[in-house]
């Protein structure tokens, strides 16, 4: 079943998402070649407590960090650690946050330095995707509705949607029903109703869908090898549209 949140619980998870935004904010001025992702990854933890959130993902399911960063060929779940950012990198900065038994979760794909042309493209192309599913969100539409504007966005401009994951409910756990896959027909799936919290995250690869999963049980990664984006928002669905929480100002 599908919770239908309270005025309040949104709040809630409204608090959790200026956090969240906040941390990737940070980041977007941490990020330049020659860091360590282990830096951010505590240069996040840190501002995230203080800010009065703990980091939802360090210890969920054994994940040994407080946020994901995912490079290049990684699609999501990348761990932190000595991995030196260089120059042309694109790097995906997933982040969770509980504040007052409620979360948010939210990412967005950086540049390090100078990006080619393609994989800034690629960048665009999946934040767009993702602003699109946005912008489809009310209440009375049906799931798949939001998750095939993102395909069509995506398989239109040449790329790839990622099949094997999918974004989902979130409200007083990270995960929580619905699944909301990237790519569907039309016209299926629960119909949206106002007080529904959703993390939309679509998952782009410049190449083949496929992916496979390292031998640390954590990172994505494609198939192929080619880059991946990756953009999130955390949001609530209302009588006339979508209400974005993972913003600074909320």
């Amino acid at each position: 079943m599908i919770a239908i949140r309270r005025p309040d619980e949104i709040e809630r998870i409204r608090e959790s998402g200026r956090i969240v935004a906040g941390a990737l904010d940070l980041a977007s001025t941490l990020i330049r070649p020659g860091i360590a992702t282990d830096v951010l990854d505590g240069e996040i933890e840190a501002y995230t407590r203080d800010s009065g959130g703990t980091p939802e993902f360090k210890g969920f399911q054994g994940y040994p960090a407080s946020i994901c960063t995912s490079i290049n060929e990684q699609v999501v779940h990348g761990i932190p650690g000595a991995t030196i950012l260089e120059d042309g990198d694109i790097v995906g900065v997933d982040v969770g946050v509980r504040k007052g038994g409620y979360v948010a979760d939210g990412a967005r794909t950086f540049p390090v330095g100078a990006v080619s042309a393609d994989r800034t493209r690629l960048m665009e192309v999946t934040r767009r995707s993702l602003d699109a599913a946005v912008e489809a969100v009310r209440q009375g539409v049906r799931l798949s509705d939001v998750s095939h504007v993102i395909q069509e966005i995506v398989e239109e401009a040449g790329f790839s949607v990622v099949r094997e994951l999918a974004g989902h409910g979130v409200g007083t756990a990270l995960h929580e029903p619905p699944e909301i896959p990237n790519f569907g027909e039309p016209g299926f799936g629960p119909v949206l109703k106002a007080g529904m919290v959703l993390a939309i995250e679509p998952m782009v690869n410049a190449g083949v869908a496929a992916v496979a999963t390292k031998p640390d049980g954590w990172t994505v990664v494609t198939a192929d090898g080619m880059p991946s984006a990756h953009f999130e928002h955390t949001i609530a669905v209302t009588m006339n549209g979508a209400d974005v929480l993972t913003t600074p100002s909320g």
